[in-house]
């Protein structure tokens, strides 16, 4: 029946998110976990089966003590309706699916309401880096639509900065280049700046695609909104200086979101800066980080979604069609409050706030690595994308690769291991696989001491390969790109 009361409900929020000028909540992971026991079917009987009584949990200790959530033990277990607010999906307007890349797809029911939480991390950067609030912009969100999460609710979060008041127009041709390439140029002129909204190695092809084409994307004062993967600094420059991007640390943003929950947290112009700082100073970084990679850095805030570090891997809390409390995301990486990486910095020497002119509202950091899965081994050192990227991003090699590749280690003729690298070349390139080999066995002794010290000398060059733009094989258009094999 119709509910009279949704559509009160749904204006008194736009109007608080209207007049919200802060972007931050009040913190109250325990009046959410309070909310999430009474009126969750699944929760209550989450906890019920292992004898925890809610009103018991009276402080954050108590809290950090609860049992993890995830896949298997919660979402595998309990029916979809009893996982929402009351036991009541119809109250929900719409549903994305996970990509089920590691394990079967799961559904993920969302109102309108769930999306102002992260609208506001859109609002961050789309405010304080873009400067949208005096500036006309198109937002061009190239993330793939459907069922998965990135496309239909990109464009819905950002819509809501249009209803807010920003001059921001949406356009959503979705992941196909030819649509993106054949409006934008009708679309652009009109606005002071355009924003590209996509996967990195996505958007570096679109770029690619329409320079070869004689698109001059200079005239278009482009801006990056990144998610779904680790790039390097040496990415964010390289593809900076080809859509003539002033200043990298304000015209990009990189989303750390999942299917789960949306957007968890998001690059700053603060964040940046101090992995930018880091990513030249692979010793200081290693020890902040606790790895050879470079992360992710975002900022979050934690009255939205509550992290926690478990064993290196990163725990959340938070609100949304389905309410999450303390879920294993099982992403590697771990939390550090502002103060504190305010004074890591300081202890090499480095202010991020006086470099980056701001301090990001005072959030705290969270670095993500990615998960586990997604490495090779190789004579007992793990091999992370995250590396190799950096070799194809070096002078030379860079302006002939897409930046898409497969990492696989293969038996030789003779049984021995070999570390193959199948790189997929630019639109119209082509280039030296030698080269190629070289700048990456080069930046895996710089960045990767395992690799370093683990693999012979002798078999530390890599096999390169090279295949076509849009390989069937290795590189099929309109898929999310998978960078290693088994």
């Amino acid at each position: 029946m119709l509910d009279p009361d949704r559509p009160r409900g749904i204006a008194s929020a736009l109007a608080e998110f209207a007049a919200d000028t802060s972007l931050v909540s009040a913190p109250d992971v325990l009046g959410l976990f309070r909310r999430v026991a009474a009126t969750v079917p699944a929760y209550g009987a989450f906890l019920a089966e292992r004898g925890i009584d809610p009103d018991a949990v009276r402080t954050l200790d108590a809290f950090r003590e609860l049992p993890l959530t995830d896949k298997e033990s919660y979402h595998h277990r309990y029916p979809l309706a009893e996982r929402c607010r009351d036991g009541r999906p119809a109250d929900l307007d719409i549903v994305a699916v996970s990509s089920g890349s590691s394990g079967r797809p799961t559904l993920w029911p969302r109102s309108v309401l769930d999306e102002l939480h992260i609208a506001r991390r859109f609002e961050q950067i789309f405010a304080d880096a873009f400067r949208a609030a005096e500036r006309s912009t198109l937002a061009v969100v190239c993330f793939p639509l459907g069922t998965w999460v990135g496309g239909l609710f990109t464009a819905g979060c950002v819509r809501l900065l249009s209803a807010k008041g920003y001059p921001v127009t949406v356009v959503a041709p979705g992941n196909k280049p030819e649509e993106i390439l054949r409006v934008l140029p009708e679309l652009a002129p009109g606005f002071d700046q355009t924003v590209l909204l996509g996967y990195p190695p996505f958007l570096k092809d679109v770029i690619d695609t329409g320079a070869a084409s004689g698109l001059d994307w200079r005239r278009y004062a482009v801006r990056l909104v990144l998610a779904g993967e680790v790039f390097s600094e040496e990415w964010r420059d390289v593809v900076g200086r080809r859509v003539g991007l002033s200043d990298p640390v304000r015209d990009t943003a990189s989303l750390y979101g999942t299917a789960d929950a949306g957007v968890l947290g998001n690059e700053t112009p603060l964040s940046i800066t101090v992995r930018r700082f880091f990513a030249a100073r692979p010793d200081a970084a290693r020890e902040v980080f606790g790895d050879a990679r470079l992360p992710t850095l975002v900022q979050y805030d934690p009255g939205s979604r509550y992290f926690e570090e478990h064993e290196g891997t990163l725990v959340f809390t938070g609100d949304s069609g389905v309410p999450l409390i303390r879920y294993h995301i099982a992403d590697e990486g771990g939390v550090i409050p502002h103060d504190e990486m305010l004074r890591i910095c300081a202890d090499h020497g480095f202010d991020p706030v006086a470099a980056a002119g701001t301090d990001s509202r005072g959030l705290p950091f969270v670095y993500v690595f990615g998960r586990s899965l997604f490495t090779v081994s190789y004579f007992g050192a793990n091999i992370y994308p995250e590396n190799v990227t950096v070799g194809l991003e070096q002078p030379g090699v860079h302006d002939w690769v897409s930046g898409r590749f497969v990492l696989e280690t293969v038996e030789d003729e003779a049984h021995d291991r070999q570390l193959r690298i199948t790189v997929e070349r630019a639109p119209g390139k082509d280039g030296d696989p030698g080269l190629v080999a070289r700048s990456v066995r080069d930046q895996l002794r710089r960045l990767n001491s395992e690799f370093a010290n683990y693999v012979p000398e002798e078999r530390q060059l890599p096999e390169v390969r090279l295949r076509d733009f849009g390989d069937p094989e290795y590189f099929p258009p309109g898929v999310k790109h998978r960078y290693t094999r088994g």
